[in-house]
């Protein structure tokens, strides 16, 4: 498969050594130390994904320095992941390794497949070609990755940030790796930007580019066993390297859910914003320098001024999280308005995580909402954590978001890598019955993707639909596999049926999901990728993402009330 995210290229063209050391040292039912002689740079550790986190404490020169959590192999390897033990800069580390299994199921710990098959090697194959790898959504090159981090634009570079698993394809050891792109399309892997620290793992945060001392800060949330507070860092090389801030906690809370900061530059009242998700409402606050902030407001509790005076405004069926809060121009006005982007799990439409908003003005100081019902950015089951790159070009206000959903995100099939960022979106607002919505349009960057008109329904490409009247398109394989797109335009409403794609791995992923249309459907703009297929109405009015993963490519598309053009897509141009 041709991929378009470059690699660090740790390819293995030299042959590896099995990790050298006579046995294990057994300290009990559930606890060894092994001792290694580093021969290689990375010490390939076997994973095997049914299996219990094993904890490692990498012990070099009698200090704990790295700690982590891997499902080590018992009987089975389904992939390595790698350990860099040549940075601790000794001939010698020791593992000392607490499983936490049920030795009842998982049998001697002396027995264990993993002592066997650690390997050592001067290189990593991040050769990916799992069918299901996107050809032209940001994956990372190997491991679990979740919600897009610290998106920012400078000297015509995309940085993209994300949650990581450096070490298995499931959720653990939060880390923010790190992405960059010339064209928000062709993605280019960079070297881990900020690990786990005393304070924490490394969760979800916001950069932002602080011109006046030309410097990039990140903000984040480091999350301990008991605690979450708030942590920043400051990169003097455009994002490439940080400098973890001494005073760290810059802001903390008594509130078990207290997370994801979005930062940014407010020239209206000339002092810094940031917003972090609490529970089930958001924090406002606002600073000077960017070390000491002050609590302004808070939105979405019971007393939340909503346009009926005091009252609880959009879902509350799950935890908050993963705020933004931009301007945005209305079109055909010249008026603008502020959009509070709030992610939310569980409580989507369609059951597990989702992105809803709210429309409405901000001073600095406190955000009111302008209506009273429930809206979701996308009507699609697989598109949760949006954020908007700070800085952006041309005013644009550009969002990814995590491609999956936390009901079945962990066992999607893919085994060496594990979930994808949809495509880049622009933000706006449109004005529909007299109410203001959000409007999500593809980038710009994606009509210079588009490649040759081709008569063959793509793996990896687009579809443009004419529509006439209401509409039934049918995507489907030799398999008897099939995804039912419809619009009906008398009830006003579109929906993607996926009832009938592959879903053994689980019961939550079969589903219908619908969406109301605000205006008449002319054209609809259908992004298909390996694993996943997005629509977007032309006008910016409606955006749908899903996942599917067909056992085998659909080769067939039936059209009802409209004609389609299929483009392949200029993937290695």
């Amino acid at each position: 498969m041709k991929k378009i995210l470059s690699t660090l290229m740790f390819f293995l063209t030299c042959s590896f050594t099995f990790a050298q050391s006579a046995a294990p040292m057994l300290l009990g039912k559930n606890h060894a130390m092994k001792r290694v002689a580093v021969t290689g740079r990375y010490l390939l550790l076997p994973v095997q994904e049914r299996e219990d986190n094993a904890t490692i404490r990498i012990l070099a020169d009698n200090q704990q320095v790295q700690k982590l959590n891997v499902r080590l192999a018992v009987d089975k390897v389904d992939y390595y992941v790698p350990l860099d033990v040549k940075r601790y800069g000794l001939d010698e580390v020791t593992l000392d390794i607490t499983f936490h299994g049920d030795r009842r199921f998982t049998g001697a710990m002396k027995d264990f497949l993993c002592w066997r098959e650690m390997k050592q090697s001067d290189s990593f194959d991040t050769r990916n070609c799992e069918k299901y790898r996107p050809q032209y959504h940001h994956t990372p090159l190997y491991g679990w990755m979740n919600d897009p981090n610290g998106m920012f634009y400078k000297d015509g570079v995309y940085h993209l940030y994300y949650q990581w698993n450096p070490y298995g394809s499931m959720w653990e050891n939060m880390t923010w790796g790190h992405s960059t792109s010339r064209d928000l399309i062709h993605w280019e892997a960079q070297p881990t930007a900020i690990e786990p620290d005393a304070l924490g793992d490394i969760f979800s945060g916001s950069c932002v580019v602080d011109k006046k001392n030309n410097r990039v800060v990140a903000f984040y949330t480091s999350a301990a066993e008991r605690m979450q507070t708030q942590s920043m860092a400051v990169s003097e090389d455009n994002g490439q390297t940080f400098r973890k801030y001494s005073g760290n906690p810059v802001l903390w809370s008594t509130e078990e859910d207290f997370r994801d900061p979005k930062a940014f530059w407010n020239p209206e009242i000339q002092k810094w914003n940031l917003i972090l998700a609490v529970g089930q409402h958001m924090n406002i606050y606002s600073s000077n320098n960017l070390k000491d902030w002050t609590y302004e407001s808070s939105f979405g509790g019971a007393e939340t001024d909503g346009p009926n005076g005091k009252e609880t405004l959009g879902c509350h069926d799950g935890v908050w999280e993963c705020p933004d809060l931009i301007k945005l121009q209305v079109r055909g006005t010249d008026r603008q308005k502020w959009l509070l982007i709030c992610n939310i799990n569980p409580g989507g439409p369609f059951g597990g995580s989702a992105t809803q908003y709210f429309v409405g003005d901000f001073d600095g100081h406190k955000f009111t909402c302008e209506h009273k019902d429930t809206r979701w950015m996308d009507y699609g089951k697989d598109h949760y954590a949006t954020v908007t790159f700070d800085n952006a070009p041309d005013g644009r206000h550009i969002a990814l978001a995590w491609m999956s959903n936390w009901q079945y995100g962990n066992q999607v099939p893919t085994k060496q890598f594990r979930s994808a960022n949809s495509v880049p979106r622009d933000l706006d607002l449109f004005e529909y019955d007299g109410q203001t919505y959000c409007g999500v349009t593809p980038s710009r960057e994606l009509l210079a993707l588009r490649g040759k008109e081709i008569k063959k329904v793509p793996q990896a490409g687009e579809i443009v639909v004419d529509v006439k009247g209401s509409l039934e398109l049918t995507l489907s394989n030799t398999l008897g596999e099939q995804v039912v797109m419809a619009y009906d335009a008398a009830r006003k409403t579109f929906s993607m049926d996926r009832t009938r794609s592959y879903a053994s791995f689980s019961e939550n992923f079969p589903c219908k999901t619908t969406a109301p249309v605000y205006g008449d459907i002319k054209q609809l703009r259908i992004f298909i990728d390996n694993s996943s297929i997005e629509v977007f109405d032309a006008e910016g009015r409606l955006s749908m993402t899903n996942l599917v993963f067909p056992q085998e490519p659909y080769s067939n598309l039936r059209i009802v009330g409209g004609k389609a053009t299929m483009y392949s897509l200029k993937i290695n141009e």
